[in-house]
């Protein structure tokens, strides 16, 4: 225990003889932050037998109860392995913090920072490899970049350093940062003199009219730029600024240019944020979502039958069930409808919604089949508003909520395919509400009202919201603009949400919301978006019959709080490090028998479980014990029991809960009452 760890070496000396003499085969190992956790009865019985030994330091029972410094694991009946762990998993789980780090948009400063970080580097790059030609180089979310032509030549991780280096020098002379406005025959007179061909096709890119800028850094270096920066480079940290990785690109993202590298760095005001920020950066690695996908046997992405293409193994597909059970019965609760459509559709479907003509780079190619073209749908959309126009629509029957879980298909480059989170095949959680004018405030609310609903569940309850308003090129009538805007706009304030306001930021057909979500580290996710849509209603002519008897134009609301299912279950599979909620775990439940004469009473209390509606297994390998509990813990399973011929004999489980330790012997009915409680309650097995 800690009570023992924290006495004299002469009773921690004491201790190990005792143990040692009592059990010669037991491996040894202490240190002042480990943790007592007996991982079973048997353990427990040890623990026990230890106990007249030394009852003066400490006694059995607090033992084989304490949170203190060894994790007992028996490896055979007669053996007693003591092995120490500093357990990771609980550290994560109990004591890291994040502070959240501040953004590009909350800190115009940091901008600055990061942009003339990205300069600087590119000087340094050009002071140790004088034939690189500079392209360009912007901040970016956490820092920056700069892509260079090295003519030939390539980066290698070592050259990181020395680059760093230099840029160290350049910080350190302070050299004043300055603006400067010249003419376009200017600047291209100087760009030729530099030779530097990539600058010339930006120049030519600027539209005339517009202010041609320089930004200096001292009398060495310069570049085509519209800022904006420090004002010298002394302003900037050297200790918070760290080169990351090298890369490679192409000029502006076409394959079918140059090839370029690309160096990454992040920046930042001070190293205590550059360290809080590789502190996150470490422990995102450990939460990459996947590796423990790999590691928790939930999904996998099969070379053989694409990239970008999901497999949802048995363990995954229990956890996405579960998802879309919730989400279901939540919907229909909250008087939507469910409906299903098809995965493909004639081309002529496309040209009518207008994705052939502003989509079609996204979509997959066109398959002929008897004379017809098709095309796999990128969205669910059109076929929703197929299915409205099929009838007649009186507004007495408005309005009309429609939720589907469907599968869309779009083309990405596999170069930018990044595990769930950027894929070829997903499935969106759409919805679309068909409805009056005088309606859409009250279905705006309700959707705010079920998004969190949702969302919450999972365990996200912090939100960030941006409603982005009418921009220059939009179709719809002023009057149908305002209306939309101002009922996002009151639902918001009637649910209390704080919210930013992008003035000109919708789409060309609607305002719209959009909800980010933070997660455990503090990283914001962009998922649900409710977008008010007057393109669609107008292309399908959609109709409803007004009171009066006029056909009128309903408004079509477009709404997913996932966004997708693919990308969600990453985000949470990375916000929990693999550590899920009971209610939520894949296995709530793992049965470890001794020995094979126990196998038969474990099936039979997993199957009583599994009808009960549990997530329960029985490892009944021929591993031993030891490597049973590790299987358990690489597996990351809420809740173990070890069963042996007692627990069989008393009708008992041996439970233990990962991160709490031994729980004692259990009968099974109080077993499954208290998981039954814990999962209703959404809370832990210990809790209830």
């Amino acid at each position: 225990s800690r009570e023992m760890c924290s006495r004299s070496s002469m009773s921690k000396s004491l201790v190990l003889l005792t143990i040692s003499m009592t059990y010669p085969r037991a491996i040894l190992s202490f240190s002042p932050s480990l943790r007592l956790v007996p991982r079973s009865l048997s353990a427990r019985h040890h623990a026990t037998s230890l106990g007249s030994h030394f009852s003066s330091l400490v006694s059995a029972r607090k033992l084989a109860n304490s949170a203190g410094s060894v994790r007992f694991a028996p490896q055979r009946l007669g053996d007693l392995r003591m092995v120490a762990t500093s357990s990771k998993q609980q550290e994560s789980k109990e004591e890291m913090e994040f502070v959240p780090l501040p953004t590009n948009d909350e800190s115009p400063e940091l901008v600055k920072i990061r942009h003339s970080s990205a300069h600087i580097m590119a000087m340094a790059v050009q002071r140790l490899f004088p034939k690189a030609q500079v392209t360009i180089g912007p901040w970016i979310e956490n820092g920056f970049f700069y892509d260079f032509d090295l003519q030939g030549d390539s980066f290698e991780e070592k050259d990181l350093k020395a680059i760093q280096k230099e840029m160290q020098k350049i910080i350190n002379k302070k050299f004043p940062i300055r603006r400067e406005i010249v003419s376009r025959e200017e600047a291209r007179k100087r760009i030729e003199a530099q030779k530097e061909p990539y600058k010339l096709e930006l120049l030519d890119s600027i539209p005339e009219g517009e202010d041609i800028s320089i930004y200096h850094i001292g009398e060495e270096w310069w570049d085509l730029c519209a800022g904006p920066h420090v004002e010298t480079t002394g302003d900037i940290s050297g200790k918070a600024i760290q080169l990351e990785r090298v890369s490679g690109a192409y000029w502006r993202g076409d394959e079918t240019k140059a090839s370029l590298q690309r160096i990454y760095g992040t920046a930042w005001q001070n190293e205590a944020q550059l360290k809080s920020y590789q502190h996150m950066m470490e422990e995102a690695k450990r939460r990459d979502h996947r590796k423990l996908g790999q590691e928790m046997d939930l999904f996998s992405i099969q070379e053989k039958a694409g990239g970008g293409l999901v497999f949802w193994h048995p363990k995954g597909g229990r956890m996405r069930n579960i998802i879309e059970t919730f989400w279901k019965d939540l919907h229909m609760r909250s008087g939507y409808e469910l409906v299903y459509s098809p995965h493909i559709a004639n081309v002529d479907l496309w040209k009518q919604s207008g994705h052939f003509e502003f989509y079609s780079e996204s979509m997959f190619d066109q398959m002929d089949v008897e004379e017809e073209v098709y095309q796999i749908k990128p969205m669910n959309c059109p076929f929703h508003v197929l299915m409205y126009k099929n009838t007649k629509r009186s507004y007495r029957q408005l309005p009309i909520r429609w939720a589907e879980l469907g599968t869309v298909y779009r083309y990405e480059r596999s170069g930018t395919l990044s595990g769930l989170f950027r894929v070829r095949g997903f499935t969106q959680d759409d919805a679309h509400v068909f409805c009056l004018p005088d309606q859409v405030e009250d279905e705006i609310l309700k959707i705010l009202d079920l998004t969190e609903n949702v969302l919450s569940k999972f365990g996200f309850t912090n939100y960030e919201i941006n409603l982005s308003t009418r921009p220059e090129k939009s179709i719809g009538s002023d009057d149908i603009w305002d209306l939309a805007t101002s009922a996002l706009t009151k639902a918001l304030e009637r649910k209390g949400w704080s919210y930013s306001v992008d003035e000109g930021g919708g789409a060309f057909y609607g305002p719209k919301i959009d909800l980010k979500i933070r997660d455990a580290l503090g990283r914001k996710w962009q998922c649900s978006t409710i977008q008010c849509d007057f393109n669609l209603p107008q292309r399908f002519d959609l109709e409803y019959v007004a009171p009066d008897g006029t056909s009128q134009r309903p408004i079509m609301i477009h709404r997913a709080i996932f966004g997708s299912v693919e990308r969600f279950f990453g985000i949470l599979v990375e916000n929990y490090a693999g550590e899920f909620p009971l209610w939520f775990a894949p296995e709530q439940l793992r049965l470890l028998p001794i020995n094979d004469e126990v196998v038969p009473f474990c099936e039979k209390v997993a199957e009583d479980m599994r009808l009960a509606g549990f997530r329960v297994e029985v490892d009944s390998s021929a591993e031993r014990l030891q490597k049973k509990i590790r299987n358990a813990e690489i597996a990351k399973v809420p809740l173990t029991a070890v069963v042996g011929k007692k627990e069989v004999e008393e009708n008992q489980l041996a439970m233990r809960a990962r991160f709490t330790g031994d729980l004692g012997a259990m009968p099974v009915e109080q077993v499954k009452t208290k998981l039954k409680k814990a999962v209703e309650d959404n809370k832990s097995f210990v809790d209830t």
